[in-house]
C-alpha cells in the first residue's frame, strides 16, 4: 500500500487529486473538494493522475462532488482516470459515468 498523503487543491480550473485515498482518509479529502468546488463556482477539470491508489471510496467521493457541483450548476469533467480505477467504474455500472465526464 502507498503511503503518499492525500491531497486535494484548486488551481487555475483545474482540481488536482493526489496520494492515496482509502476508507481511511476519505472524508477529510471529499470534505476540501466539497469546499473548493463551492469557491471555484465554474466548470472544473478533476485531474486524477495523480492518484496512487485505487479504491471504490474515490469513485463514492466522485459520485459526491458531481453532485454538488450539479446542485451549483457547475460541471465536472475528470481526467486522468487510472486505468485500475475506470476498471472498477466499470463493475459497479459507473463506466460511463465516469468516461462521460472526460
Amino acid at each position: 500500500m502507498s503511503n503518499q498523503a492525500p491531497k486535494v487543491q484548486l488551481e487555475a480550473g483545474v482540481l488536482s487529486v493526489s496520494g492515496a485515498i482509502d476508507a481511511g482518509n476519505v472524508m477529510p479529502v471529499r470534505t476540501e473538494g466539497e469546499r473548493l468546488i463551492e469557491a471555484a463556482g465554474k466548470d472544473l477539470n478533476v485531474d486524477l493522475s495523480g492518484l496512487a491508489t485505487t479504491h471504490s471510496v474515490i469513485l463514492s467521493m466522485l459520485l459526491c462532488w458531481s453532485r454538488q457541483a450539479e446542485k451549483q450548476g457547475v460541471s465536472l469533467a475528470f481526467t486522468g482516470a487510472p486505468e485500475r480505477l475506470v476498471s472498477l467504474a466499470a463493475l459497479s455500472s459507473l463506466a460511463d459515468w465516469l468516461q462521460s465526464r472526460s
